[in-house]
């Protein structure tokens, strides 16, 4: 693997709010049925495991579903979402802890075509690959890589030069059942991208 592509040593720590702060600007890619789509990463949200009330795993929830925010960080969580949305987390921390971070957003740079028809869209504009359903749709990801590494030759995500230093932190989206923790401010994007759900 080249040496700017994250490890899971990189997942695996504790600061899961750090973490989606730090993926912004980071390149996201996937190699799906030999079609290879990417882009940078410009919207992420965080979720602290058992002590955020957002979180699928809080309060030591384990379900089936579940079972996989509780292994090493560096894998992905997806989830179907109102029965039509896989939605693309990323697992962090060490076992047994929870932590994920949504992918909210990118902003798309290789294999735009394979993207736009997997989207069934004809025009590029940002709701190709802004909004988590979207971000799985155009990446080929779904069900079936759930629990697969994010550091493989399959999904992986690298670092990049050109990083944005205006990075906006604000509230996570669509969680008011959370009630004080809906507050917290874990959601991060790129306030110079158009590629962002929700400014």
């Amino acid at each position: 693997m080249a040496s700017n592509i994250l490890k899971p040593s990189f997942f695996q720590t504790d600061d899961v709010v750090e973490l989606a702060r730090k993926l912004i600007g980071c390149r996201l890619s996937t190699k799906i049925n030999d079609q290879i789509t990417s882009g940078i990463i410009t919207e992420t949200e965080a979720y602290a495991g058992q002590n955020d009330k957002a979180c699928h795993a809080h309060l030591g929830r384990f379900t089936k579903r579940t079972s996989v925010m509780y292994e090493p960080g560096g894998i992905a969580y997806i989830y179907l979402c109102y029965g039509i949305h896989h939605l693309f987390n990323i697992v962090t921390n060490t076992k047994g802890n929870a932590d994920a971070i949504l992918i909210r957003a990118f902003e798309p740079e290789n294999g735009i075509e394979v993207m736009q028809y997997r989207r069934n869209k004809s025009k590029l504009d940002k709701t190709l690959t802004s909004g988590p359903g979207n971000v799985s749709q155009a990446l080929g990801l779904h069900k079936n890589h759930n629990q697969k590494s994010v550091c493989s030759n399959e999904i992986w995500i690298e670092k990049t030069k050109n990083r944005s230093n205006d990075i906006i932190e604000t509230t996570r989206v669509g969680i008011d059942y959370a009630e004080e923790d809906a507050n917290l401010p874990w959601r991060f994007y790129d306030k110079n991208s158009k590629y962002v759900s929700v400014k």
